[in-house]
């Protein structure tokens, strides 16, 4: 296993024990506010990340730097939003489901803008981890639920996760002749000031009001940075930039059967067959894309 795919799979399981906290936050925090907060916290924690690992300053001219805050801007302020929006309306297990958008996003902006190309056994890999998330996503029955609200949240769930894919396809160049730490920064830069001009163009505070500040339990919060932004954003930035695009993107698909194994541990939800073939479907796919 290379240094890229072992990140791109720490990234999907840290991402996925983020949604689930992310979702018990969400039930008292505005999802932009929310958004705000986990990335502010996570700044905190990259200046002194910067300084213990002395990495050198990236060497990134004008359009480079404008491309880099341009991705933080659409992956973050914008993409993340609308996840965590759509979250709230469809729960976690469907955007586990509408996360199998994701890669084939990613596979065909790299394939148009990179240039790259799956080999056949990646190919074969693609397939069973698709199949595998959505045998673990698709639900039994339907869940009742306002079919206004379910659209809603169906459309901007996918709508957060191209802009995932366009963001990260744009930046990957750039990622991989540039310091990780610092990249993660940038980025994360460009994601802030885009929630500061949301704020500011919405005219509303970023700060929450003294109801909702009553309501907030920190420890979640600093807990749902630490590990669903934090660590899953160096992760997963880490992942694109030493392994190609497509393949981290393929990887990257474990996130929902992480989500269901988390969610039986810690939720004890049960483990059926159904999720049990998704997961084995999952991980033959994963073990097919490590060969390759």
């Amino acid at each position: 296993m290379g240094l890229g795919e072992a990140l791109a799979i720490l990234s999907a399981l840290a991402w996925s024990a983020g949604v689930i906290i992310y979702k018990r936050l969400g039930e008292t925090i505005v999802p932009t506010r929310l958004n705000l907060m986990k990335n502010l916290i996570v700044l905190g924690l990259l200046l002194p990340t910067l300084a213990v690992i002395g990495e050198p300053l990236p060497r990134l001219g004008a359009a480079e730097l404008a491309i880099t805050l341009f991705s933080g801007l659409l992956g973050i302020a914008v993409a993340d939003s609308l996840y965590l929006t759509a979250l709230n309306r469809l729960g976690a297990a469907r955007m586990g489901v509408l996360g199998n958008f994701y890669s084939p996003f990613v596979i065909l902006l790299s394939c148009l803008l990179l240039g790259e190309r799956l080999g056949p056994l990646q190919m074969l890999g693609f397939v069973l981890v698709s199949s595998g998330v959505l045998v673990v996503g698709a639900p039994a029955v339907q869940e009742p639920a306002a079919r206004r609200e379910q659209r809603l949240g169906l459309l901007l769930g996918v709508a957060s996760i191209a802009l995932m894919a366009v963001a990260i396809v744009l930046v990957k160049r750039i990622l991989e002749t540039q310091p990780l730490i610092w990249m993660v920064a940038l980025r994360l830069a460009g994601g802030i000031g885009g929630l500061a001009l949301l704020f500011a163009w919405r005219r509303e505070s970023p700060l929450p009001g003294r109801a909702e500040r009553a309501r907030i339990r920190w420890p979640v919060v600093l807990a749902g940075a630490f590990v669903g932004q934090y660590l899953s954003m160096v992760f997963w930035l880490g992942g694109y930039k030493y392994a190609p695009a497509s393949v981290a993107a393929i990887l990257n698909e474990t996130t929902s059967i992480f989500i269901v194994l988390l969610a039986a541990l810690f939720l004890h939800e049960p483990l059926n067959r159904r999720k049990l073939l998704g997961v084995a479907l999952t991980l033959s796919g994963v073990a097919c894309m490590l060969l390759a």
